[in-house]
């Protein structure tokens, strides 16, 4: 077997915790990924259109600061599509490509909490289930422009570089589908949304930086 299959075999094998016997944090376990988030962190996204810089102030949204600090922190973005694309108004993602994880966090709620920075162009927060109160997980969106979604999408940062290459995502037909879509991304992976919708743009790695 190719050094590069095994390394790529045992990147995945840590990143879920199977390879950990010390019953550490694992993506498998959204419990054990409960870091406090610093005051305030750059987070790098490097993606297949190129890259950008999310930069959070955790008194913003504490709750919503504290749950993408560990998702960054753990790896969790890495390898994930950008599902849903709307030139002009918004650029989403935040579903594991490794089923298992996906369905891990398909329920590892956060509560709700005060909007205390408006929700302007270039700033981030967390979807949520519709008319369902405390039930962010992992998706998150940025506004591409002031959105005025109102006080359940609290912001907990802003993109500070890279900008225009969130709004250059590919934002066609193949984004409406895999945004209609989102339970078969979760259930089947990686290799269904490359075969069926193979023109979105990608997260390479997401990573704390600074």
């Amino acid at each position: 077997m190719k050094r590069s299959v095994i390394a790529a075999m045992l990147a995945v094998l840590i990143a879920v915790g199977v390879a950990s016997a010390s019953g550490g944090p694992s993506l498998l376990h959204p419990k054990s990924l409960h870091k406090t988030a610093p005051a305030t962190f750059l987070a790098k996204f490097t993606t297949t259109n190129g890259s950008f810089v999310v930069k959070v102030t955790r008194a913003w949204a504490p709750r919503g600061a504290d749950r993408f600090y560990n998702l960054v922190y753990y790896h969790f973005y890495d390898n994930q599509p950008f599902y849903r694309v709307q030139q002009g108004f918004l650029a989403q993602w935040g579903i594991s490509m490794t089923p298992a994880i996906a369905k891990a966090w398909k329920t590892a709620y956060i509560k709700d909490e005060p909007m205390i920075h408006k929700d302007g162009k270039g700033t981030i927060a967390f979807a949520h289930v519709l008319g369902v109160k405390n039930s962010r997980t992992t998706q998150v969106f940025v506004n591409l422009r002031f959105n005025n979604l109102g006080p359940s999408f609290p912001s907990f940062g802003v993109v500070t570089k890279g900008l225009s290459v969130v709004a250059g995502l590919y934002h066609g037909p193949d984004s409406v589908a895999a945004n209609a879509h989102q339970d078969y991304l979760a259930k089947y992976g990686a290799h269904f949304v490359h075969a069926n919708y193979p023109h979105l743009d990608w997260i390479k790695t997401a990573r704390i930086v600074g």
